[in-house]
This record gives C-alpha cells, sequence and structure tokens, in this order.
C-alpha cells in the first residue's frame, strides 16, 4: 500500500507539476514568482462578473453605446485588478524566520521576514486560524510575527503559510504558498508541584558580598567612596586613606539539578520535573548546575543560561 501511494505521488508530480511543486519544504529564502502564483476570482468578483454580462447584453440590445463603453471600461478595470493582484505577489521574498520561545501546549511567536524590491498593499499571511496584514514601503523588510500552536516538546516543523491578497479591488483572489524547509525548539510543560531540588551545604565557592550593616574590614580608599566611610583615625596612622567596608560574604547556594537523581521516574516525569526546579531557579535568580544524560551543563544564572538549559531538556529524546 505504501509504495503505491508513492507511486501515485510520483506520477501526480510528474502529470502534474503545478500541483505539486510547491508542496515540500523548501530552503530559506523563497521567492515568489509566475509558476506558483494562483489566482481565482472572490465572490464578489463572480458578482461583479455578471453584472458585467447583463450590462453588455443591455447595451448591444438596445445600441447604447454610452453604456457599451462604461461595460468595457468596467470590464479593463476588473482586469487591470486582477494583474495588479498578481503583481502584489510577485517577486515577494521570504528571507529569514525568527522563532521564539514557548512551552508545549503554548503559542510560540514567529517572526517572518518579508522584503521586496518595490512598495506593497494589503498582503495577508496565514498560519493555522491567524491572518495578519502587512505592507511593504519601497526597498524595505516587513517584520510580520504570527503564533504558532504548539503540543508536545521537542522540535516542531513549521507547517505550510499561505501569502494572499485581493488587492486593489477584492474581485480576485491571488495566493501562494510557503514551506519553509525549518523547525522550532519547543520547550517540555513543567509539573505543578513536588519535592524541592538538592543544593550542597555552603562552600567558599558559592560565597558572593552583600551590603550589610556592621563594619567587616579597612581597606584603601577607592575613587567613589563616600567620606562618611573613610576612617580618620586610622588613616592618620597610614600613609593612605582607609575606607570602612561594610560588605560581608553572603551564602549563595547552587542547585545541583541531576537527571541521576530522580530515578524513579520515568524520562517524561523526569523532564517535566527539571523543568519546574529550571523555572524556580531563574525566578529565584538562584545559581544552578544540570546534568543530562551526554550533556553536562555547568553552573551558571540568567536568563541565557536558563534558555539553555531548557533547550537541552527539550532535545532529550
Amino acid at each position: 500500500m505504501r509504495d503505491l501511494l508513492q507511486r501515485l505521488q510520483r506520477w501526480a508530480e510528474h502529470r502534474l507539476p503545478a500541483l505539486t511543486r510547491y508542496r515540500r519544504p523548501e530552503s530559506l529564502p523563497i521567492e515568489l514568482h509566475r509558476r506558483r502564483i494562483y489566482i481565482v476570482p472572490t465572490g464578489f468578483g463572480l458578482g461583479f462578473s455578471v453584472l458585467l454580462l447583463v450590462m453588455l447584453v443591455g447595451a448591444l440590445n438596445y445600441a447604447n453605446n454610452a453604456a457599451l463603453l462604461l461595460t468595457c471600461l468596467l470590464g479593463a478595470a476588473s482586469a487591470t485588478s486582477m494583474l495588479v493582484a498578481f503583481r502584489s505577489l510577485d517577486g515577494l521574498r521570504l528571507g529569514h524566520i525568527r522563532a521564539g520561545h514557548a512551552v508545549a501546549g503554548q503559542r510560540l511567536e514567529l517572526t517572518l521576514a518579508f522584503d521586496s524590491r518595490r512598495p506593497r498593499n494589503a498582503i495577508r499571511v496565514d498560519l493555522g486560524d491567524r491572518t495578519l496584514a502587512f505592507a511593504i514601503d519601497g526597498r524595505a523588510t516587513a517584520q510580520v510575527k504570527l503564533a504558532l500552536p504548539t503540543v508536545q516538546r521537542g522540535w516542531q516543523p513549521l507547517p505550510r503559510i499561505r501569502v494572499w491578497t485581493s488587492w486593489p479591488l477584492g474581485l480576485f483572489r491571488a495566493w501562494s504558498w510557503l514551506h519553509p524547509e525549518q523547525s522550532v525548539l519547543v520547550w517540555p510543560r513543567a509539573e505543578v508541584a513536588g519535592p524541592q531540588p538538592h543544593a550542597p551545604a555552603d562552600d567558599a565557592r558559592h560565597m558572593r558580598l552583600h551590603r550589610g550593616d556592621e563594619l567587616a574590614a579597612l581597606r584603601d580608599y577607592r575613587a567613589g567612596d563616600p567620606q562618611r566611610h573613610i576612617a580618620w583615625k586610622a588613616s592618620a596612622r597610614h600613609e593612605n586613606l582607609l575606607v570602612k567596608d561594610f560588605e560581608q560574604p553572603q551564602s549563595r547556594p547552587q542547585w545541583q539539578l541531576d537527571w541521576r537523581r530522580l530515578g524513579g521516574l520515568d524520562n517524561e516525569a523526569r523532564i517535566a520535573r527539571l523543568a519546574r526546579w529550571l523555572n524556580e531557579a531563574q525566578a529565584q535568580r538562584g545559581h544552578y548546575s544540570l546534568w543530562l544524560p551526554g550533556n553536562e551543563i555547568p553552573g551558571g544564572s540568567g536568563p541565557l543560561h536558563y534558555a539553555h538549559c531548557m533547550s537541552a531538556l527539550a532535545q532529550l529524546p
């Protein structure tokens, strides 16, 4: 059965290339041209065509030159609108796609960069049930942001994107399909509740300074130190000015997020728990490391470190 479907697909691609040529993923950039743009009349365009036909029959029946001239002018305007709709898409290029971050089940923001060598108006992009219109002024780039639904973690290929327009009169609809050969990474969904991660005892490696109220030591004066912190009596016995230092060490434990410590859970449950621990550590601005099978991420903090850890979790088999 599978071989039969493949033979039918090859036959269709050979016999009907216009219908099947652009259903496969393509590498960026993707430029639209005349072989991949389709045009059909809209409902309003069909009604307008019927009206022109009635006007033509009436003008010929009554030999009314003025009505015949008006019918011809309206027909020429509708034909010109079809050409303008085609040219609105012809030469449009999708340069690159930038993806944001999202947890499975949420919508992931995509930024599509369209560029053109001439101005374009009223172009619309469809992705799923979302539609967004944009325009391009001259040799510029339009940044179009769309929301992509996600279901599960891991790499998710981008679906086909439809670009269309009915500008300027709404009589014809010109459209084309874009199927970029690109995938986006979806982060795992964290568990709702559970135990806290393991943090080692405080040691010198996880100590940082904080400003306290009690005197910690005397140090040399540095430019910018307030005068009220200068120890005048102690400075009189030395060649340099001495300043009261109120900075004291404060414990800053590092969370050790280790895949091996969750032996009683299946893989997806482990990933969900580690994702929750990463969220908590990021919310507390903590310092944490992550151990995964085949990937050991050293300790760090901040948004970039968090994104690195979540991306590593998302790519686990």
